[in-house]
């Protein structure tokens, strides 16, 4: 008899090895006196206990289901906090199928004459959000929140989906005292635990016994006989847990931190239902990069070629090379496509339609793109990709992608183009995109790794002519050059933004400055954007007694350093290789000589990893400088973050030497 063919009904039984020390509705006075966490004081919350339970339900109707429910009591110390007190669960919902969400207890705790109060979230206090088209949010908004208070709530989560369970992370950004997570496997199952992060978690395995009732019915002639039966079988139950967990502090240059959280997900490996054989589910990034090419959302809608044909055969008539048919067909691609915001690797409403509407989601432009490429006789093919805002994949699935771009072959090398932003060039891609590896799937089912970390430095070239008069007021020219990445990030961060705004953000960034005559010439996209002003700054150096003191660097000295954690376990992440050089001249006012100027330094890093020189020099009249800095690096293993650090930190002590300047006796 096949389990599926049965009325039944699961009996399930929690998992009791922590019950008494960690339950909800357990508040005391002393936790809520409590002013600030014991190991970390700076905290604005903590997670007491965060509980999950993961196990599988079945019946006749839907079969088995994932039920996963989570307990949680979290303290707050102070209003940062607040946030920790409402909660968002976001859940899947489409045609396909959906999961449901039921918050089954949220209560706040405070103290109020020396008595615990508690107060039941309302009705109010709970909404449902449609994100996009295939997922929602449920949203809890604690009531009564205030310094000290204590929130907990009890959630639910159903889901016909068993080929992944829900991720539990055991770390967040504020401390965790403790956490544990339980999952309850029937025979028929076996899932592969991924495990994500640097701290790893106790794991202890048993086993129990379990049942499923149901009630068989049988027609015969005298009508319908009802049975009742019984199914036992065995399940796994795998408790992991964590305590003490240290808050994951964010730091600059992290890419997404969660890729670094310690958490935990469950992919369904095989299974093996009563009476069947055994099947499998895991498979290698090549086969799910065959799989994905196979749909008709997918390589479908690259085979289309007629919708576009009349239009391409004219733009390519004058091009004979492979390089201008790319420049040829990418211009094209980008200047008529407008992106919708829709991250995805398949087509919504397909490339033709795409086309008409001159409007369309990120894969219905750029598969487009592929398309057009291989019309034109080129190689080209599409490369998954993982954003930014996403974490990385521990292993092979479907959702491990959410964008695509093209890949074109020239000789032997691979460029790469996103049809998406306006701003883009071959090999200057969206930094959204720029995420670890992407996996390039061709027709024939073949794929290949793609490092979408950029290779080459992006300039930024600062020149300054200016002078400093006996009031310390610095005025001059400023002529600043982006190339590259740093060209692209300009023109996407102010293509649509209005002058003046910008002007009065820049003057924010260099406290002090006045800017005026600003000029930007902007609008061949194979040329540097560049930036000219003239300036007047009133707070760049210090007067004591007959002798000033300026930045040698002015207003763009780095005068703090980045770095600041004791240790890091995170890559540092520059997103590009940048070189930065600064080339300043320096007036220096009448009546008045160098009495000192900082050292010459020349600093270098370890592999090649960067450098920073710092030339400068002075006559009776001028001072010249000229620094750069240079990473060379995307993204570096954190086991440099001690030779990043130093580096910083003597360069910024460079930067922050004053050159002084003293009156003629």
């Amino acid at each position: 008899m096949k389990i599926f063919n049965l009325i039944a009904f699961l009996l399930v039984t929690g998992f009791a090895a922590h019950a008494q020390k960690y339950e909800l509705g357990e508040v005391t006075k002393e936790e809520l006196e409590q002013k600030s966490h014991p190991t970390d004081p700076s905290a604005s919350a903590a997670i007491l206990f965060s509980k999950g339970t993961t196990y599988m339900d079945y019946s006749a109707s839907s079969g088995f289901m994932i039920v996963t429910e989570v307990d949680t009591k979290i303290k707050i110390y102070n209003k940062d906090g607040y946030d920790w007190a409402n909660k968002i669960i976001s859940y899947y919902s489409s045609d396909n199928g959906d999961e449901t969400v039921d918050v089954n207890k949220a209560v706040t705790y405070n103290l109020a004459d020396g008595k615990v109060v508690k107060t039941k979230l309302k009705k109010e206090g709970e909404f449902t959000e449609q994100v996009n088209k295939f997922y929602k949010q449920r949203k809890i908004m604690m009531p009564d929140v205030k310094e000290g208070s204590i929130v907990e709530y009890r959630y639910t989560v159903r889901s016909p989906f068993i080929s992944l369970f829900p991720e539990w992370r055991f770390q967040e950004p504020i401390p965790v005292n403790y956490s544990e997570y339980t999952t309850r496997i029937p025979e028929y199952f076996t899932y592969k635990p991924n495990f994500r992060g640097y701290l790893a978690p106790k794991v202890s395995n048993s086993a129990a016994n379990k049942r499923i009732t149901y009630v068989e019915k049988e027609r015969t002639g005298r009508g319908t006989q009802f049975s009742n039966g019984q199914i036992d079988y065995s399940e796994k139950v795998a408790t992991y847990v964590m305590e003490n967990v240290p808050a994951l502090k964010d730091e600059y240059y992290v890419n997404n931190i969660d890729n670094y959280t310690s958490s935990i997900e469950h992919e369904l490996a095989i299974t093996q239902y009563p009476g069947e054989t055994v099947k499998s589910y895991s498979h290698s990034w090549e086969d799910l990069a065959k799989t994905i090419y196979n749909y008709d959302d997918f390589g479908g809608e690259i085979k289309r070629t007629g919708y576009y044909e009349d239009d391409l055969n004219a733009l390519l008539s004058g091009a004979d090379t492979q390089e201008k048919k790319i420049g040829v067909i990418f211009s094209y691609v980008k200047n008529r496509m407008n992106w919708n915001s829709y991250y995805g690797y398949t087509c919504h409403d397909g490339v033709k339609q795409a086309y008409k509407n001159k409007t369309g989601n990120v894969a219905e432009i750029n598969l487009m793109l592929v398309s057009m490429l291989n019309y034109a006789g080129l190689e080209a093919n599409p490369v998954l990709v993982t954003t930014r805002s996403s974490k990385i994949a521990l292993f092979p699935t479907r959702s491990a992608f959410n964008y695509v771009i093209a890949a074109v072959q020239v000789g032997n090398e691979i460029v790469l183009l996103d049809a998406t932003s306006k701003s883009a060039l071959p090999n200057i891609l969206p930094v959204r995109s720029l995420n670890w590896n992407g996996r390039l799937i061709r027709k024939d089912g073949s794929s290949l790794e793609i490092s979408m970390f950029p290779q080459s430095n992006s300039k930024e070239l600062i020149t300054i002519i200016a002078a400093i008069d006996e009031e310390g007021k610095v005025s001059g020219k400023a002529r600043d050059q982006y190339f590259d990445y740093n060209a692209f990030i300009f023109r996407e961060s102010h293509s649509n933004s209005n002058l003046d705004s910008y002007l009065e953000k820049l003057e924010k960034r260099y406290d002090g400055i006045e800017i005026e005559n600003y000029s930007v010439t902007n609008d061949d996209l194979n040329k540097p954007v560049v930036e000219e002003f003239n300036f007047v700054h009133n707070n760049i150096s210090d007067i004591i007694g007959d002798k000033i003191y300026v930045h040698p660097l002015l207003f763009f000295a780095e005068t703090e350093n980045p770095f600041k954690q004791e240790k890091r376990e995170y890559p540092i992440d520059f997103v590009y290789p940048r070189q930065d050089r600064y080339m300043i001249t320096l007036s220096i006012p009448e009546g008045y000589v160098v009495e000192s100027i900082p050292e010459s330094l020349a600093l270098g890093m370890e592999q090649n990893i960067g450098s920073f020189k710092f030339s400068i020099q002075a006559n009776e009249k001028q001072i010249q400088l000229i620094a750069t800095t240079e990473i060379n690096y995307s993204n570096i293993p954190q086991d440099y973050y001690t030779v990043i650090k130093d580096f910083y930190q003597k360069m910024v002590e460079k930067q922050t030497e004053k050159i002084v300047l003293s009156k003629k006796i």
